[in-house]
């Protein structure tokens, strides 16, 4: 996209308008900026009553895009992440594409090389980094020691075509490696299939450089919702609630002292508005474009979190004999 084209609506699309690619064409709509071409969905009638929600054309295949947008979010089913990722790089399309980045890692890599190559914009879909209680704890965070998380959710059948660790856990894998900052030396995992095909629950251990140890759960066959992660470092205690959007800080008052009464502990509790974290993200994928700017979530920080997310889930398939 050259210069001249900057302070004009990018022409933007979204190619998936299921569950989630409708909320991305919402927002697309909504930007200031930015001009809906399109939806595209191989599902008629579906893409058509997004459209018309929108006020959009409906297109039923993605190659009609080319040449006709400068960005897209991709929120096809996982499988065909890469096949549709890498046209619409070759063709110059910037792509917001959502999590997890691929089902290999090899593909993930490709989609990688690929936008480098033809300097394109790749983002992936890890919202929980546009959680304003995660950001305010990010800002708070020295050298984390111990984190614990916890990604929660009751079963329903949307999913489970994928393991509860690429559909679940990743988000908490990507926000942990951010947040710890160095690399993992050793894993740990055990999981078990208990509703679905795939495995349902999970529970990794993680073991970073510097010494940080960091225990992962996600289910999806809970009774309740909870996404919550506890970081521990030498002088506080902080607890982010995910789902709330709540930051609490628990700290000595006098950092030399032994404690030796609550008293002496002080608990900071911050609340934050839900706002809208796919918007924020959208917008912040759109700036990227316009900037040509490194965004916020790379699909080098994608490929990071698969390749982990992939090495949790070796240890955790059921061994055939």
């Amino acid at each position: 996209m050259s210069e001249a084209t900057h302070a004009a609506p990018l022409r933007t699309a979204v190619i998936g308008v299921g569950y989630l690619g409708r909320f991305h064409a919402q927002k697309y709509a909504q930007i200031a900026g930015s001009t809906l071409v399109a939806v595209v969905d191989a599902n008629a009638d579906a893409c058509a009553k997004v459209a018309a929600e929108l006020g959009t054309k409906a297109v039923h295949d993605y190659r009609e895009l080319f040449g006709a947008v400068d960005a897209v979010s991709l929120a096809v089913p996982t499988p065909m992440h890469h096949a549709i990722g890498c046209e619409l790089l070759k063709h110059g399309i910037d792509v917001l594409i959502e999590k997890p980045i691929a089902t290999t890692v090899e593909e993930a890599r490709e989609l990688v090389d690929l936008a480098r190559t033809h300097k394109r914009i790749l983002q992936v879909g890890h919202l929980e980094r546009f959680n304003p209680a995660v950001l305010a704890a990010a800002e708070r965070l020295q050298t984390p020691r111990f984190v614990e998380s916890h990604r929660l959710a009751p079963f329903k059948q949307r999913g489970t075509d994928v393991s509860v660790v690429l559909d679940l856990m990743i988000h908490d894998i990507d926000l942990i490696q951010e947040l710890v900052g160095t690399p993992i030396e050793h894993i740990d995992a055990v999981g078990a299939t208990v509703f679905s095909g795939e495995i349902d629950i999970v529970n990794a251990r993680l073991r970073f450089q510097g010494g940080c140890v960091v225990n992962t759960t996600a289910s999806r066959i809970s009774l309740k919702q909870e996404r919550k992660i506890r970081i521990f470092q030498d002088d506080a205690y902080l607890s982010v609630d995910m789902q709330q959007k709540i930051l609490t800080v628990i700290r000595k008052k006098d950092a030399a002292a032994s404690v030796e009464s609550p008293a002496q502990v002080s608990i900071e509790e911050q609340n934050f508005d839900q706002g809208d974290a796919l918007l924020a993200e959208i917008e912040a994928f759109l700036k990227a474009v316009r900037e040509r700017s490194t965004p916020v979530v790379t699909g080098e920080d994608g490929l990071r979190a698969l390749e982990t997310a992939m090495k949790i889930t070796a240890l955790v398939q059921p061994k055939v004999s």
